[in-house]
């Protein structure tokens, strides 16, 4: 089964443009938790703009199911996961003033620098997954890094889609995904996932331990309810 990992970043970029504590992130997680999700996903970045590094030590305290730090590993992200020691870290190279996620790793150009990341947080215990394109070179290449699992970003998926483009939007994932099995690497997936296109994706990507979802679903649960809207989810991941 996959298992759905909630994004609550924009929970936090909610709570931030009023300056209080609402919605508070700490009720939220639990309430997302108690609807059904099997993990919680934030990725702080540099400024802060929507998650908080001390949010990620908050949350510590409370998520009791899968917890999973987000972002690009400068040294302030490096100190933050290795103090929360949280039960995933996804590495992202994202710029720090980039409005989202756009790209993941050359697995190959930046092999030595992710080989020594990871090896100081699985020495914490920590899993370790690295955001790749759908690409099975750079799949085939993070398998040399040492770490536990990959993260397609499946941006290009979604767009794809909703184009009418299934087949082919897919054909890179199916590849990749089968890549990551054969070099032993464990499948996440995540970017612009929703209700929608869920389901096919899943039903097409062999061995998807994990999709983090965040923007759409937060979108969905304004007309649907939140509780409502992470358990469609589960539904489609069944």
């Amino acid at each position: 089964m996959t298992k759905l990992s909630v994004n609550i970043n924009k929970l936090a970029t909610l709570r931030n443009s009023r300056g209080g504590n609402v919605p508070n992130l700490i009720t939220s997680t639990k309430d997302i938790e108690s609807f059904g999700a099997e993990g919680i996903t934030i990725h702080p970045r540099p400024d802060e703009r929507h998650i908080r590094y001390q949010d990620a030590r908050d949350l510590k305290k409370v998520v009791t199911t899968e917890f999973n730090i987000e972002g690009n590993p400068i040294p302030k992200f490096i100190d933050l996961v290795l103090e929360v020691k949280p039960t995933q870290v996804t590495l992202v190279p994202d710029a720090e003033d980039a409005i989202t996620s756009n790209a993941g790793w050359d697995t190959i150009k930046h092999k030595d620098f992710l080989v020594d990341v990871i090896k100081a947080f699985k020495e914490k215990g920590i899993r370790t997954s690295i955001f790749v394109d759908p690409d099975a070179a750079m799949v085939k290449a993070a398998a040399e890094t040492g770490t536990d699992r990959v993260e397609l970003y499946t941006e290009s998926f979604a767009h794809g889609f909703a184009k009418g483009n299934k087949e082919e939007s897919i054909a890179p994932f199916v590849k990749a995904a089968e890549m990551a099995q054969q070099v032993g690497l464990g499948l996440n997936a995540g970017h612009d996932l929703s209700l929608d296109n869920i389901k096919f994706f899943k039903e097409h990507i062999p061995h998807l331990l994990e999709v983090s979802i965040g923007h759409a679903l937060i979108c969905e649960s304004l007309y649907l309810g939140l509780e409502n809207v992470v358990n469609m989810y589960l539904h489609r991941l069944k």
